[in-house]
């Protein structure tokens, strides 16, 4: 078993890293290990954790910002947020469900790394929309300060946005300065059926382009209906188009009248689920609780637009499916078959510019498979550099997302 390494505090986490540079040593960095399962197996002879490195450091509800230690539990902060109605904005994922664990045990740090968000996305963006500033140490055994309050960069890049999606390959994290927004008063979903999925999903961008301001948009084929808590999504056995809106009581009545009228036709037929429902029905679509457990996951990227028009390929490749953000975020749980079949399944986005990642499999198939985007030449040459900047001596979780890097 690795050795873990439990930092105090950021000096102590400097010279842990410090030593590992030495002794060229590389370290898998983890918050918790929610995600250890996301991303390649990383070439690490030691484990990295940063649960003690944890607690909220500032938190001012009128300006709408929080600063926290990187290993703070997302639990704990949405619960602050709660008493003061307020809410992580971008809704994101708890990937630590969809890879099989409990789920609620993942830190801030960890949801920034991997760029979480959720059904939200298409009106509020991803994590790194709201990630204002960072204290954080690099490969170097440096300590950086990026954003927020201190407003400096180094190197001439955008650390914070870097730092988002990078699966922890670049720096370790230590606080986090971001913006949080009011929670809505209340918030409704809009059901509809009455054409196959490819129209439905045409249906749901259409919502989002109205100003009716739908801030979810998800499309379930009857087998993912079929497993919701709500009654009103899962009984006929149909696929169902799912529009939400949120905010103040009479705003939300309003504009679901108005979007009902907008989208009137004689083939389809409307039902309204009310706030408690609609809440555990976009935390389903959240997490992919609607797909099964124990399948390999794929999580496609693309043009909401153009997921009508691979609506029937989905249908082909995986009959265990479902459609967020209109389509611009598609989940597929294929057969094992299919689980370490990147280039096949990455051939139907191409001239689509889209791009599929498989976010869960045996360590075996991550191991062997592209489990991010193949980058072109250029593109890797400058990931190359980007990496060299920070971690030259490819100390932090090394390989996570190329086996290169």
């Amino acid at each position: 078993m690795a050795e873990v390494l439990e930092p105090r505090d950021e000096q102590d986490l400097l010279d842990m890293v410090a030593a590992a540079v030495a002794e060229s040593r590389p370290l898998e960095i983890e918050g918790t290990g929610s995600k250890r399962a996301f991303g390649r197996p990383v070439a690490a002879v030691a484990r990295l954790s940063l649960r003690r490195l944890s607690g909220i450091l500032l938190y001012e509800p009128a300006e709408l910002v929080m600063t926290v230690r990187a290993g703070t539990p997302r639990a704990e902060v949405e619960r602050v947020l709660a008493e003061r109605r307020q809410q992580l904005a971008f809704e994101p994922a708890d990937y630590g469900r969809i890879l099989g664990g409990s789920g609620g045990g993942e830190t801030m740090g960890g949801l920034f790394a991997v760029d979480a968000a959720g059904p939200r996305r298409v009106r509020m963006g991803s994590a790194r929309d709201h990630l204002l500033g960072m204290r954080a140490v690099t490969g170097f055994a440096t300590v950086i300060r990026a954003g927020g309050r201190v407003m400096k960069n180094v190197t001439g890049y955008d650390i914070t946005k870097l730092y988002c999606h990078a699966f922890g390959t670049l720096v370790v994290a230590t606080e986090l300065t971001f913006k949080v927004l009011p929670a809505p008063e209340t918030a409704a979903t809009l059901v509809v059926r009455g054409r196959d999925e490819a129209g439905l999903l045409r249906l749901a961008a259409r919502a989002l382009g109205t100003p009716c301001e739908v801030s979810g948009a998800a499309v379930l084929p009857a087998l993912a209906a079929g497993r919701s808590e709500v009654a009103a999504v899962r009984a006929p056995g149909v696929p169902v188009a799912l529009l939400r809106l949120e905010g103040a009581p009479p705003s939300v009545d309003a504009r679901l009248g108005r979007l009902q009228r907008l989208l009137a036709a004689p083939d389809l037929a409307f039902e309204t689920v009310a706030a408690e429902p609609s809440r555990r029905l976009w935390q389903e679509i959240r997490d992919v609780a609607l797909l099964p457990a124990g399948r390999p996951l794929w999580r496609f990227t693309l043009a909401p637009s153009r997921a009508a028009e691979l609506a029937p390929w989905f249908a082909e490749v995986a009959e265990e499916r479902l459609y967020d953000q209109a389509g611009g975020l598609v989940w597929l749980a294929p057969r094992q078959c299919w689980a370490g079949d990147g280039a096949r399944l990455r051939r139907a986005l191409e001239g689509r510019g889209g791009h599929a990642v498989l976010v869960r499999a045996p360590e075996e198939v991550r191991a062997a498979e592209q489990v991010f985007p193949p980058l072109p030449d250029p593109l890797f040459r400058l990931t190359r550099r980007v990496k060299e900047a920070f971690d030259p001596e490819r100390i932090l979780n090394r390989g996570r997302m190329y086996a290169e890097l």
